[in-house]
């Protein structure tokens, strides 16, 4: 293809000590089988293994390609969202994510999803099933329940009212995403907002016909590895920020049922002192605003 043929997609990758898994994920991108270009968008997050070696090299194998970010210092601890910092840098009229320790298995996964958001302008994403993989070298079907395995509507997007894995979804590089809001700053499930934020432009299909994604459970994951209350409170505060995010837009009835699901979830199942943490919030919204607006530009800024 020629180089100057405009990108049309921009595969998003985030890489945290992956040194193990990071080649496959590389690999299953490299093997996709399409008709137009696309980019591969890396996030090195200053790693302690050498997931940033394996990264090089390929940089070095498919420099047109492959496009990196090498942070020296780990911006996860300095409470920076790499997501959004990688995919805000995306060039493609579409986005495809896939995490360092995840693999993709089709070959024809990008060309059938692009595809897809092609022939349905009123669609803003498509995806589809996955397989788990257990550290001892198990595959077995998706933690996803079979009836989610469907598409969803815009406002079951919108609510959070899916289960979509992000190591599937494909989804249109909409406006509001070239300049994340700035509650995503405090944001702790970067997938459940990006789909809130999806469901404002569009529905969703699901694509039972692509094979099944990888998604690797290890001792280093993110999210797999943590305790069930830590969880929970992640979604308590992810809920809380979508419903700030929301009443700042004047959506009142999206932001009340991202509020009540915050208030009645974090009551049960949440330690005491998560549950303290999680009242101060509420004490905090309703007397100190912790947006306030710049009186130079009208811009939005966080004051705490």
């Amino acid at each position: 293809m020629a180089k100057n043929e405009e990108i049309m997609v921009s595969i998003c990758c985030l890489a945290y000590n992956h040194e193990k898994f990071i080649a496959d994920a590389i690999e299953g991108f490299l093997k996709q089988e399409v008709n137009f270009k696309y980019e591969i968008l890396m996030h090195y997050d200053a790693s302690e293994d050498g997931t940033v070696d394996i990264i090089r090299s390929y940089e070095q194998k498919y420099p047109d390609l492959i496009k990196p970010i090498y942070q020296a210092v780990n911006q996860c601890s300095k409470g920076k969202n790499v997501f959004s910092c990688n995919c805000q840098r995306a060039k493609g009229k579409y986005i495809a994510i896939c995490d360092g320790d995840d693999y993709w298995t089709d070959s024809k996964k990008l060309q059938i999803q692009f595809d897809c958001l092609e022939n349905n302008p009123d669609v803003v994403c498509c995806y589809h099933g996955e397989h788990v993989l257990t550290e001892n070298g198990l595959i077995k079907e998706s933690g996803i329940p079979p009836e989610f395995h469907r598409s969803y509507t815009s406002y079951e997007l919108m609510t959070a009212q899916v289960n979509i894995s992000t190591r599937t979804v494909f989804y249109r590089n909409v406006e509001a995403l070239k300049d994340y809001p700035p509650e995503c700053k405090f944001i702790k499930n970067d997938d459940t907002f990006l789909y809130s934020i999806l469901g404002q432009y569009g529905s969703g299909i699901y694509l039972p016909d692509i094979e099944p994604a990888i998604y690797r459970v290890h001792e280093g994951g993110i999210w797999s590895m943590k305790k069930r209350a830590e969880q929970k409170s992640m979604t308590m505060n992810t809920w809380f920020w979508i419903a700030e995010y929301y009443a700042r837009i004047g959506n009142t009835k999206v932001e009340n049922q991202f509020r009540m699901r915050y208030i009645i979830g974090s009551m049960s199942a949440v330690p005491p002192v998560c549950l303290i943490k999680i009242f101060v919030n509420i004490f905090i919204r309703y007397t100190v605003s912790p947006f306030k607006k710049s009186k130079k530009n009208g811009s939005v800024e966080i004051i705490f």
